[in-house]
């Protein structure tokens, strides 16, 4: 029923959730796979008396500090970079490559530096995590050794502090 739905796009259609959604900065929509991000699976969840789990202030920061986190280039490399010539010495990633990078690229890592020194080393790697990497909350508490169900309540904590910074 899902491909039927979206015959242009019929395989997308059955194994995403994909929606329309304008992003903080875009002039236009976007086409976003819903079930991409953990930050959006909670904002989608109620509290106990019905309001939403994350406030939105919380959900856009989370989304800022993506965008500019994929802005800045910051993902590692996992494959080496064939393009760069052997006499060029441009391999070994001197000078984290910033002479290659554009001046948006570049004040996206400003801006993802000032956010991670805002909110400070105890919360700015489970952001890096959740946001950027785009990591499940079982996974990260199975990483850090955490007790179950405990990533969600510091996430939130996190992307409050995070909300506090960009504003």
């Amino acid at each position: 029923l899902k491909r039927q739905a979206g015959p242009d796009q019929p395989f997308l259609r059955q194994h995403h959730a994909l929606e329309r959604k304008r992003l903080p900065g875009e002039a236009s929509a976007v086409l976003v796979n819903a079930e991409e991000s953990p930050v959006a699976a909670l904002a989608r969840r109620r509290g106990k008396s019905g309001e939403p789990w994350l406030a939105d202030n919380a959900v856009t920061a989370a989304d800022r500090l993506r965008r500019d986190f994929e802005l800045g280039r910051l993902q590692p490399r996992i494959t080496a970079n064939w393009s760069a010539s052997v006499n060029s010495g441009r391999r070994t990633g001197d000078a984290a490559g910033l002479t290659d990078l554009t001046d948006m690229a570049l004040a996206a890592r400003i801006r993802f530096d000032k956010a991670m020194h805002g909110v400070g080393p105890e919360l700015s790697g489970i952001l890096v995590d959740v946001c950027c990497f785009l990591k499940g909350l079982e996974t990260v508490e199975r990483e850090r050794q955490w007790p179950v169900r405990s990533a969600k309540l510091v996430l939130r904590i996190a992307l409050e502090a995070l909300a506090l910074e960009l504003d």
